[in-house]
C-alpha cells in the first residue's frame, strides 16, 4: 500500500466523519494525518512499524492506524463509518462541489442513497426545495453528475501507463510471448485514458489468455473476448483493457493500427494523384505488406517516422511528407521548474527543501509561486510576508549559487480581469503567473474577457492553468482559446503547460496552434511538495503531442538565458495610467 492510498483512506475517514455529524476535532486530527501522510518523501510501508511516530511524525494514535491499514489494508474506525454508510452515499463525496454536509442532508432528508436517486430527486426539483440549496445548487448537481456519468471508467494518463505496464511485464513473461508492446491511448499519451490496449506477438495464446483469466483486478469479459483477442476491465477504476494475441510476423503492423487514430491511418499520403494500385494511405500499406517495424512502413510510404503521441491525424502528415516534423522536446531538456509552492502558502515543504530537492535532481533554477493574498483558501502571501519570502530568497541565494530561485507569484486574476496586489508590489518580483481559482461560473465571453485584461496587464509574465480544469473531476473555465493564445503573442506573455497529471493545462490540442503564433510555453509541475518535482514529465508528454520542441520550451533556457530574459522584461514594463495605481500613493 502506497502513500496515496493511506492518504485517500483517512481524508474518505474525515469525509465520513463530518457525513455523520461527528467531533470536529476528530476530523481536522483525520485530515492532519492525510496532510501528513501526503507530505512524506518517503514510502511509509518501507518503515518498521515501531519506527512511524518518529519517522513519519505522526501522533502515536495515528500511527497506530497507519500500522494496522499497511497490514490489513483498512482500520477500525475507517471500517465502523464504512458499515454504518450506504456504498451509494460514499460513491456520492467524489462529487466535485458537494461536500458531506450537504450529502448528508439529501440522504437524511430525502432518502437519497445513490447518484440515481439523487438525479431523480434533482430533475423532479425535490432538491432546490432544501434549506442551503436552491435552483443553482440544484442545476450544479446535475451537470456534476452529468460529468461523473462521462468521466465513469476512465482515469488519469499516470494510471493508465501504470496499469499498461504492470500487464506487460506479466505477458512478457508468460510461455510463447516473442514480442509485447503497450498501444492504444497510452501510447499515444492521451490525458485520460479510457482503453489499456496492448499487442503481443505469441506462439501460444492460450498461455498468453491465461495469464490474463489470473491476475488479480482484472475481470474478463468473455462475450467480447476471442481466440485472438482478450477483453475485460480492471475491476477497480473499470478502464477498459484490451489485449490483441498475434503472430510474430504481424506484430508490427497491428502494433501501429492500434497505436494511431483512423484519421493518421486514413490520411492522404500525398496531395498528387496516385498511380493505379498504389497505396494511398498507411492503412492500405498495412493490408499490403508487413512491416519489421514501423520506421520501415513510414520510409516505404515516403513519410518521416511520426512518433506514437502525434498519430492524431490532425498535422502531422503533411509535415511528415515535407520531412518538416520538429524534433520534440525531451525531459532532460528541462533545466529548471517554474511554477511551484512552498510551506508561504498551501505547500507541504519549505522554501529551502523545494530548492535544494531540485538542484540536487540536477536542475539549475526555481521559480517559486505561492499564492497571492486573494487566495485565502491557500494561505495566500500578504504584502509583509512577500517581502519574508524575498528576503529568505536572497539569502538563500547566496548560500546556494549557482542555483536560482527566481522570485514569482502565482497571481490570482481577480473578477475584473485585474491582478491580486498593486503594481508597487508586483514590479519586486522577477515574474508573475497570473492564473483563475476564482468565479469560475462565467459564461464563455465574460471569461475570456476576463483573461484577455489579465494578459493585457504589463506585470503578466506567464499564464497559468488557463482553464482550470481538474481532468475527470471539474470542467474547465470556458475560454475563447483562439482569443486568449492571440493575445499571448501580441503581448509577449508565456503559457504554461501544467503538468499535473489533475490539470495537463494547456490542453495539448492548443499547443500547436500556440506554437504557429510565436508563444513560448513553460512546462510548469504546479508541485506542492517535492515529490510535484516529477510531473514535469507529464507536461513534456503534453507538449510532445502539440509539437513542442526545446527551442520553444521557456524553462529549457539556461540559468543566465532566464534571468536576462525576466531582466529585460521588467526593464521594458510602462504600465498604462489604468495600472499607475500605487500601494503607497
Amino acid at each position: 500500500m502506497d502513500n496515496r492510498a493511506l492518504t485517500r483512506a483517512f481524508r474518505l475517514a474525515a469525509q465520513l466523519l463530518e457525513l455523520h455529524g461527528e467531533n470536529q476535532f476528530k476530523i481536522r486530527a483525520y485530515e492532519g494525518t492525510a496532510n501528513a501522510l501526503e507530505a512524506l518523501s518517503f514510502p511509509v510501508a518501507d518503515v518498521e512499524r515501531t519506527g512511524l511516530p518518529d519517522r513519519t511524525g505522526l501522533s502515536k494514535t495515528a500511527a497506530a492506524k497507519v500500522a494496522e491499514m499497511l497490514d490489513t489494508g483498512s482500520f477500525e474506525e475507517l471500517d465502523r463509518l464504512l458499515a454504518a454508510t450506504p456504498p451509494g452515499v460514499v460513491e456520492l463525496l467524489k462529487i466535485k462541489g458537494i461536500g458531506p454536509k450537504k450529502i448528508r442532508t439529501l440522504w437524511k432528508d430525502l432518502g437519497i442513497e445513490d447518484a440515481a436517486q439523487l438525479r431523480t430527486a434533482a430533475e423532479n426539483d425535490e432538491v432546490s426545495k432544501l434549506k442551503g440549496f436552491g435552483q443553482k445548487t440544484q442545476q450544479a448537481l446535475l451537470d456534476a453528475l452529468d460529468f461523473t456519468d462521462q468521466s465513469r471508467g476512465k482515469v488519469l494518463y499516470p494510471q493508465g501507463e501504470e496499469l499498461a505496464h504492470e500487464l506487460l511485464a506479466r505477458l512478457e513473461a508468460a510461455p510463447g510471448t516473442a514480442q509485447a508492446a503497450v498501444s492504444g491511448e497510452v501510447r499515444r499519451r492521451l490525458e485520460t485514458i479510457e482503453t489499456v490496449q496492448l499487442v503481443v506477438a505469441t506462439t501460444d495464446p492460450a498461455a498468453a489468455r491465461q495469464t490474463l483469466n489470473e491476475l488479480e483486478g482484472l475481470t474478463a469479459d468473455p462475450r467480447r473476448s476471442g481466440p485472438f483477442a482478450w477483453r475485460g476491465a480492471a475491476t477497480a477504476s473499470g478502464v477498459q483493457v484490451e489485449v490483441r494475441l498475434v503472430s510474430p510476423a504481424d506484430f508490427t503492423n497491428q502494433l501501429l493500427l492500434t497505436s494511431a487514430t483512423d484519421a493518421h491511418l486514413s490520411g492522404a499520403l500525398t496531395d498528387e494523384p496516385q498511380p493505379a494500385g498504389q497505396p494511398a494511405s498507411l492503412r492500405q500499406w498495412l493490408k499490403r505488406e508487413q512491416f519489421a517495424t514501423e520506421a520501415d512502413l513510414y520510409k516505404r510510404a515516403g513519410l518521416q517516422y511520426i512518433e506514437p503521441e502525434l498519430r492524431e491525424g490532425l498535422w502531422e502528415l503533411p509535415l511528415a511528407r515535407q520531412h518538416k516534423l520538429p524534433q520534440l522536446l525531451e525531459p532532460g531538456d528541462l533545466r529548471g521548474s517554474l511554477h511551484n509552492h512552498s510551506t508561504y502558502s498551501d505547500g507541504t515543504h519549505s522554501l529551502r527543501e523545494m530548492a535544494t530537492f531540485l538542484r540536487d535532481e540536477g536542475y539549475e533554477y526555481l521559480g517559486i509561486c505561492d499564492h497571492s493574498q486573494a487566495a485565502h483558501y491557500a494561505n495566500g502571501l500578504s504584502v509583509e510576508r512577500v517581502r519574508q519570502q524575498h528576503q529568505e530568497i536572497d539569502q538563500l541565494n547566496e548560500e546556494l549559487a549557482p542555483f536560482r530561485i527566481f522570485k514569482g507569484i502565482e497571481s490570482d486574476i481577480l473578477s475584473d480581469g485585474g491582478l491580486d496586489y498593486p503594481p508597487a508590489v508586483l514590479e519586486t518580483f522577477d515574474f508573475i503567473v497570473a492564473s483563475v481559482h476564482s468565479n469560475l461560473k462565467m459564461d464563455e465571453r465574460k471569461a475570456t474577457t476576463r483573461v484577455l485584461r489579465a494578459i493585457e496587464n504589463p506585470y503578466t509574465t506567464m499564464l497559468g492553468h488557463p482553464t482550470g480544469r481538474l481532468l475527470l473531476r471539474r470542467e474547465g473555465y470556458p475560454l475563447d482559446h483562439k482569443a486568449v493564445i492571440d493575445a499571448c503573442a501580441q503581448h509577449n506573455v508565456i503559457i504554461e503547460i501544467n503538468a499535473n497529471p489533475w490539470r495537463l493545462d494547456l490542453d495539448w490540442r492548443w499547443v500547436h496552434y500556440a506554437l504557429e503564433q510565436g508563444v513560448q510555453l513553460s512546462i510548469n509541475p504546479d508541485a506542492h511538495h517535492t515529490n510535484g518535482y516529477a510531473d514535469m514529465r507529464y507536461g513534456v508528454l503534453m507538449g510532445r503531442k502539440g509539437g513542442l520542441t526545446k527551442a520553444t520550451t521557456f524553462n529549457t533556457k539556461s540559468v543566465e538565458e532566464a534571468a536576462e530574459y525576466f531582466a529585460k522584461r521588467k526593464a521594458n514594463i510602462k504600465p498604462p495610467l489604468e495600472f499607475q495605481d500605487s500601494l503607497f500613493g
